[in-house]
């Protein structure tokens, strides 16, 4: 049964936090099939949204649940970044959100096992709706993983299927081309 849980999500949070030098190393592909669906184990809504985004950072606000926090990350668009997060008050994240570009992203996190990982699918809404993106983070930049049959094209390298790009490029009005790839 896939239920809401928040308290995995904080656990996943605080794994940054056991470094000297908090740090990111995710990839991104493109699902070839709604497979992961039936071996999803939870899910969480989130609403996010931007303060900043530039070229060497961007300052994240999100809302998950009943879990709040500001994010930071450095280093561009790219597989390993330092990455920074401090929780806040839901009520002082709902109020940045309301200073943030538009439009925010709103997406549900389905968190799939497989092969020793937890594999994060967003499925986006809003401005965003039919973009399915998924996610793994890794400890090593060379880690070995096993890649789901549902797994598709890898899109790490490509800037548009980063949030920070989707506030400012949504999937909606990406052309046909943007869209096979």
């Amino acid at each position: 049964m896939v239920r809401n849980d928040t308290r995995e999500f904080h656990v996943a949070l605080a794994r940054c936090y056991d470094r000297a030098v908090p740090r990111e190393i995710e990839r991104k592909f493109l699902p070839k099939s709604e497979a992961w669906r039936a071996a999803a184990t939870r899910v969480q809504r989130m609403t996010q949204g931007y303060i900043a985004g530039g070229a060497r950072a961007s300052v994240r606000v999100r809302v998950a649940g009943d879990y709040a926090a500001i994010n930071i990350k450095s280093g561009g668009l790219v597989a390993s970044r330092a990455e920074y997060e401090y929780p806040i008050p839901v009520d002082q994240a709902r109020e940045l959100l309301a200073l943030c570009a538009s439009p925010l992203i709103d997406k549900t996190r389905h968190f799939v096992p497989y092969g020793g990982f937890e594999w994060e699918v967003d499925e986006f809404h809003g401005d965003n709706a039919g973009l399915v993106v998924a996610e793994l983070e890794l400890d090593r930049e060379d880690q070995e993983f096993s890649r789901p049959d549902w797994i598709g094209a890898e899109v790490t390298q490509i800037e548009r299927y980063y949030n920070v790009r989707l506030v400012q490029h949504p999937y909606r009005k990406w052309s046909e081309s943007e869209r096979k790839r």
